[in-house]
């Protein structure tokens, strides 16, 4: 199998192969090199592979699975009873090293439970976390995690999430020494929960760490961190407020005066990020390969755009370099 390799799960997120092949279409043509595995239902993939042409492409195999993970699906009951599902088997791919990376939109839950077993977490990595991008008001972007994979978290994986994303910043962003924060109630030293507290001070206690404190979700724009810590839970409400007050700050059917629609051009050029047709793409981070997560309401460009951020960690081989952060990080920061 050709280096470049990835494995789509076809069947994932709310449209299906009406959005996942078109992508493929789009990103084999973009990528000469690429390589593409394909995993989905027969009945309602292969119709949408002839219409793109891609039932005999050169460049493309497919695997037609009898089962698809649903978005109600419980992750226990996934992991246990869907084993044919386009989902775990294009995640079997990767395990097996006949892909480099995968790509799925489907249920989040599901996602990180197969990926756990399939592909087994690196050394000193409790569980994986969703990362994603942020764009900022002086241009460029910072790094959210996580943003939905863990509901809750003790203080011990929030630094180990830390560290995973000083090492995405180090490789995604290309800041050598990124601003390590954590997404807080407050900004002093007493503000937060046990669990933040806690996590706060063990980051400050780490050399090496750009570690500058508690930030506000008010501030999750405003350019003060590279990288921003937060539990699941969390996260994930911050990011699909965002997303929502980006779609309403957008949309065509607010109108008024020449005042507001210099404020929506304004607007659409700094909240264009935020639509998820444009930053789509969160990388289940901590695990032994690249995974990544495409949002379940994703568009074709937006699922292609996911496509292209596995591209880019298989060149930057993250992982590797996650490891080797854990492995180097002083003791303290894995005591339990």
């Amino acid at each position: 199998m050709p280096q470049l390799t990835v494995a789509l799960d076809m069947m994932g997120g709310d449209h299906g192969p009406s959005i996942t092949v078109p992508a493929a279409a789009q990103a084999l043509l973009l990528l000469p090199e690429l390589n593409l595995l394909l995993f989905g239902l027969e009945e309602e993939l292969a119709p949408w592979l002839s219409r793109f042409q891609l039932d005999r492409h050169p460049r493309v195999q497919v695997q037609f699975c009898s089962q698809q993970v649903g978005n109600d699906h419980k992750a226990a009951y996934a992991l246990r009873h869907l084993t044919d599902s386009s989902m775990r088997n294009a995640l079997d791919a990767l395990a097996s090293g006949r892909a480099c990376a995968c790509v799925s939109g489907g249920n989040t839950g599901a996602l990180m439970a197969m990926a756990i077993k399939t592909l087994s977490t690196l050394p000193g990595v409790d569980r994986p976390a969703l990362i994603t991008r942020l764009p900022q008001v002086g241009g460029g972007f910072a790094l959210l995690l996580d943003v939905g994979a863990n509901i809750s978290c003790s203080a011990e994986q929030l630094v180990q999430f830390a560290l995973m994303g000083e090492q995405a910043a180090q490789h995604a962003l290309g800041i050598a020494h990124p601003r390590i924060a954590l997404l807080n109630v407050g900004a002093e030293a007493s503000k937060g929960n046990d669990v933040v507290r806690d996590a706060g001070q063990r980051l400050a206690r780490l050399s090496g760490l750009h570690y500058s404190g508690y930030i506000e979700g008010n501030e999750l724009y405003l350019g003060r961190a590279d990288v921003i810590v937060c539990d699941g839970f969390v996260g994930n409400v911050a990011l699909k407020t965002s997303e929502g007050i980006a779609k309403l700050l957008l949309d065509p059917r607010i109108k008024s005066g020449w005042l507001s629609k210099l404020l929506t051009f304004w607007l659409k050029k700094r909240l264009a990020h935020l639509n998820p047709d444009q930053y789509n793409g969160a990388s289940l981070i901590g695990l032994r390969a690249s995974v990544v997560k495409s949002h379940g309401s994703a568009g074709s460009p937006a699922f292609l755009n996911a496509i292209l951020q596995a591209i880019s960690e298989i060149e930057h081989d993250l992982p590797a370099s996650i490891a080797h952060r854990l492995d180097t990080a002083p003791q303290d920061s894995h005591a339990r």
